[in-house]
């Protein structure tokens, strides 16, 4: 007998509908898998037929074929267990088969027969949402997750003969209680602010301008002068995530098996600080299966690359991609995958290899020798693409041990918020731009326009500092960032003047 069931397979973030053919005929006993079944998958046959024994079911001693439809897309990981256990008790008429064409199937099992949590749940409800099933049978423990999708029944298991019983009588199992308004409320409470720094008023007001308009940032300064302590304070100034960013970015984190039991739809932007000796695969994403990296972790928050200069240069060389398009692009001979990669690129390093070059408290023992090497570890088409340079000095001892706090991250917030709104209705026909840092050479040209005290300005900025064209650009959109915070329709002159201000590394050329 032959029998059909739903399931689904991860390819990048998104998911695509698989059918689970199963034909059970008379002949020598054997379990063939086909379809191009990867090694979790191919090795499913030897769990299932466990699993079904276990829990009390007779396993058919026939010939068994289970296809894995369409053929020409790999199939991967072990989520497939569970619609082919119920695939092979519904060919051998021990399950009913009414219903299995209306709903999708993932999990894996154990050899007892209980179903286990798997990855990717989320791009799967919504490939089964998309084909118009009913309802999707998940783990127990992927209940949440599975939930965010509205208008689809979500159905969770713990065993394998739920899942039998489901399909023997489904009025008997109410599927999950889907709360659209708790899901699309996204605002989320940090445990750091902003008033916990203390000084480093210049440093703040740049990285307000880098939330505001979505630009890269770069600090340079001391050890213990607070690069980390300002960076893991730029997400609570961002602001809140809209519903489909959270779904984007959990979407990611579906994939990877980073969603906790407990939790369904993300409510805080990422902030993914990785180590320095991290490889470039894991940085950008990749492997035999290729999976999101950090880059894609950290879409729509903050990837912070601390110690910067010591970062492989192959490795940070290819956040050029991602910087650039909002995405990565991971090729193999068999196919090609794109993984989003939106965020803001916090690097913090030191002037210098002793890290002391210019503070007033300690000696710099490094030659010049040594920090023109140090410094050039950094390309400069890659510095181009960072759109803040910022020096961070040493804090004085007044301000670390004054009493009063600094500002709040609360107002802070919102006033990127209002400035984040003055964005969003100047690119409202633009579904590619979400703030200033995305616009291109046409819309620099449109909202950039610069009065003639400006233009002089920059002129004469770019012919001292020799700055690219890329450069030129990036101080045009900081300035239309700063104009936007004052809720000025124009550029005017301190804008720029501010904007030159966050080149740093240019500056160090005159």
């Amino acid at each position: 007998m032959l029998a059909k069931i739903f399931s689904g397979t991860v390819q990048g973030v998104d998911a695509l509908l698989v059918e689970v053919e199963v034909d059970i005929v008379h002949g020598l006993p054997t379990f063939a898998t086909v379809g191009l079944p990867e090694g979790a998958v191919r090795e499913s046959k030897d769990r299932v037929k466990a699993a079904i024994k276990n829990s009390g079911y007779e396993f058919p001693n026939r010939r068994i074929t289970v296809n894995l439809a369409p053929a020409d897309v790999k199939k991967s990981g072990p989520g497939f267990d569970l619609p082919i256990a119920v695939g092979v008790l519904a060919a051998s008429e021990t399950c009913k088969t009414e219903n299995l064409s209306r709903f999708s199937v993932i999990g894996e099992l154990s050899l007892d027969g209980r179903v286990r949590a798997v990855q990717g749940v989320l791009p799967m409800a919504i490939a089964a949402k998309k084909a118009q099933l009913q309802g999707i049978i998940v783990p127990a423990d992927n209940i949440e997750e599975a939930s965010i999708v509205d208008g689809i029944d979500v159905i969770g298991i713990e065993h394998l003969h739920q899942a039998v019983d489901f399909f023997s009588n489904p009025s008997a199992v109410l599927p999950s209680n889907n709360n659209c308004a708790s899901k699309k409320h996204c605002h989320y409470e940090y445990d750091v602010d902003f008033k916990d720094v203390k000084g480093q008023d210049h440093a703040k007001r740049a990285l307000e301008v880098a939330a505001a308009g979505g630009h890269n940032v770069l600090l340079i300064g001391p050890p213990g002068s607070g690069k980390t302590m300002l960076a893991r304070r730029l997400p609570t100034i961002l602001p809140d995530l809209s519903f489909e960013e959270a779904l984007e970015t959990t979407k990611i984190y579906s994939v990877n098996g980073l969603l906790s039991e407990t939790r369904g739809l993300m409510h805080s932007r990422p902030f993914r600080s990785p180590h320095h000796t991290i490889s470039d695969a894991g940085l950008i994403g990749g492997g035999r299966i290729p999976r999101p990296g950090e880059v894609s972790l950290a879409h729509n928050g903050v990837l912070f690359l601390d110690e910067f200069a010591e970062f492989k240069k192959p490795v940070i060389e290819v956040l050029r991609q991602p910087m650039e398009d909002g995405a990565v692009t991971i090729s193999r001979a068999s196919s090609s995958l794109t993984f989003p990669a939106r965020f803001v690129l916090v690097a913090a390093m030191n002037p210098c290899p002793c890290g002391y070059k210019g503070d007033t408290i300690h000696d710099c023992s490094c030659n010049p020798t040594q920090v023109e090497k140090y410094e050039n570890k950094l390309s400069g088409p890659l510095l181009d693409r960072i759109d803040i340079h910022l020096e961070v000095p040493s804090v004085p001892f007044k301000d670390i041990s004054s009493s009063t706090d600094g500002e709040s991250s609360r107002p802070i917030k919102k006033r990127v918020e209002a400035t984040r709104n003055i964005q969003q209705k100047r690119f409202s026909r633009r579904k590619s731009i979400y703030s200033n840092s995305g616009m291109n050479t046409q819309d620099i040209k449109k909202f950039c326009q610069l009065d003639t005290p400006s233009v002089q300005l920059l002129e004469k900025s770019v012919e001292r500092l020799g700055l690219s064209a890329r450069a030129y650009h990036r101080i045009l959109k900081i300035s239309r960032t700063i104009a936007d915070m004052e809720a000025s329709e124009s550029i005017k002159t301190h804008h720029i003047a501010e904007a030159i201000q966050y080149r740093r590394l240019d500056r160090r050329k005159v």
